[in-house]
């Protein structure tokens, strides 16, 4: 017998039951209309994913009771459709409202997945294997159960669970055990690069050792840092790709199953890396800008290739009617980034001005001039610059309710070179997590794709020019860094691969050059702390993936 099972690639929001309620029942209407028999929604789809300390509070696991409570409700007109959808779930919860211990290992609070049919709640699974690396912390808040849940639909018996258990062997063995012929796995899996060909060889791994196909099925969308990229997929029993989702796209996808036996479906494309991450990007700032109601952005435009690649950014994601840009030239702005910064603003059609800094700075020269006397201008005076210019942008910001979108990669949030209340100032950093080096390259994918429209937005010039602040006479970045490509290859090998000082001059790089890039890292964590939070795109990025002591006299050595 032929099943049809629909997988609910949706984008759903922390704390927003009624939402996500919506969002769910909306798949299952299509997914009924369409001949669905089984409707798979993601990993805590009811409450979204991760409510992180949300999970502390006794209100929150009522809500969610509620909330599926009410979602049975309105899904028992799907007559014959099987629901299944990921939510937080306490058991005893008639027991006394007391506070959920933080540190303390849980013992009745769990990451759940329920069956749902004709309005009914027929049976839960509690998730097995909680992740606690990465970006992850789910044993803080939840207990695990090595119990499987398996249940009949059209002759064929379907095991879930639930995202990282997929990732160990027992809990894919356990359902097996007790009978699943087909694994059913709903994820909050969020996105990095590389993140897709992991997913399928972790999967194949359990396929090998089960003979069982699996269903996987993905958020979509933003939620804070974390980028969810949807790519939902179903793999046979041999490992074999037989249906994929796109990429960064809330869709309701469909397989057929004959039997046991999934049967070819629609493929979609793979994207490249610069793609990815800029649809990683756009989905980042539409979601955060969004889910927190802001009205709209305002980005500060320098002419170079950072900020430029933000405006790209937000035009794509909300539209440029919600985006402001502001150039902000000073004594020391070539002439070129003022007139390339007015092309672009004209490419893109967003609202454009231009407000000079030179008489505030020259303001602020004369009432430092008595405490500075007999001392050279060095970086203070840069500092100074960029302070006027957070200033400005943080008035436009109260004044409008726009949030500042900050235009910092990550190269320099490594290193330093970045002013704390200047160009740090801002809501949400788009590219905190993009080194140098793929910045320019994901501008030339922008400038490439139809898929948003108009090509060619980032004028040429921008990214063909040195570099540079701004803030002095001459300046280029490459004063006072290394090359980039030096740069961003220490500190990937350092910060993202852990690789020891040693490895790094082994793989060729100038012992100078590393000591230089690693302790510039080590000795600007002060700063990163106090920076806005980013939208995450490799496997390890600043902020809750990296934890390093500001306070630290360890020095690693080259050999």
């Amino acid at each position: 017998m032929k099943t049809r099972i629909a997988l609910a690639q949706i984008n759903v929001t922390v704390g927003d039951f009624a939402g996500n309620v919506a969002k769910i029942v909306d798949a299952a209407k299509s997914a009924h209309r369409d001949g669905a028999k089984l409707l798979i929604a993601p990993e805590l789809a009811l409450s979204g994913y991760p409510p992180e300390d949300l999970l502390l509070r006794p209100a929150f696991y009522r809500a969610s009771a509620d909330a599926l409570a009410s979602l049975a409700a309105q899904l028992k007109p799907f007559a014959g459709l099987h629901v299944v959808v990921g939510h937080p779930h306490r058991e005893n919860d008639g027991a006394p409202d007391l506070p959920i211990a933080r540190g303390v290992p849980p013992v009745d609070t769990f990451n759940a997945a329920s069956l749902i049919v004709d309005g009914e709640i027929v049976g839960t699974y509690l998730k097995q294997d909680l992740p606690n690396a990465e970006v992850f912390d789910e044993k803080r808040y939840f207990s695990s159960d090595p119990k499987p849940f398996v249940f009949d639909l059209d002759g064929v018996r379907y095991g879930v669970v639930i995202c990282e258990d997929a990732w160990h062997a027992s809990a894919a063995q356990l359902a097996k055990a007790a009978g699943a012929e087909v694994l059913l796995i709903p994820n909050g899996s969020p996105f990095h690069l590389n993140k897709e060909s992991v997913r399928y060889d972790i999967l194949r791994a359990r396929i090998r050792e089960t003979g069982l196909p699996m269903v996987y099925v993905n958020l979509v969308g933003g939620q804070d840092e974390l980028i969810f990229d949807g790519g939902s997929f179903v793999l046979d029993a041999n490992g074999e790709l037989v249906a994929k989702m796109a990429q960064f796209e809330e869709a309701v996808g469909y397989v057929e199953f004959d039997g046991t036996t999934p049967v070819q479906g629609t493929i979609a494309a793979d994207l490249s890396v610069e793609a990815q991450v800029y649809r990683a990007l756009v989905v980042g700032v539409h979601d955060y800008i969004g889910k927190n109601g802001f009205p709209g952005v305002i980005i500060g435009l320098s002419g170079g290739v950072d900020s430029a690649l933000v405006l790209a950014v937000a035009c794509d994601a909300l539209g440029p009617d919600r985006v402001r840009a502001v150039m902000m030239p000073s004594r020391y702005t070539a002439d070129i980034s003022t007139t390339d910064a007015r092309d672009m603003a004209q490419r893109v059609g967003v609202k454009y001005d231009e407000i000079a800094i030179a008489p505030m700075f020259e303001a602020f020269r004369g009432a430092l001039a008595k405490e500075f006397e007999g001392r050279a201008e060095d970086a203070t005076e840069e500092n100074i610059q960029a302070r006027i210019r957070g200033t400005l942008l943080m008035a436009l910001s109260n004044k409008f309710g726009s949030l500042v979108l900050t235009t910092g990669n990550k190269s320099e949030m490594a290193v330093g070179y970045c002013t704390l209340y200047g160009d740090m100032a801002g809501g949400f950093a788009v590219i905190k997590d993009i080194a140098k080096t793929l910045v320019y390259r994901v501008c030339h994918y922008r400038n490439q794709t139809d898929a948003y429209g108009r090509r060619d937005v980032i004028p040429e010039r921008i990214l063909t020019r040195a570099p540079s602040a701004e803030l002095r006479e001459n300046q280029t970045d490459q004063d006072s860094l290394p090359p980039y490509e030096v740069l961003d290859a220490i500190m990937r090998m350092y910060m993202e691969e852990d690789r020891s000082l040693a490895e790094i001059v082994a793989a060729g790089y100038a012992p100078d050059d590393v000591k230089r890039v690693t302790r510039l890292i080590k000795i600007n964590e002060y700063k990163r702390r106090q920076a806005p939070i980013g939208i995450r795109v490799t496997h390890r990025a600043f902020g809750r993936d990296w934890r390093y002591p500001i306070t630290s006299r360890f020095t690693e050595p080259l050999a």
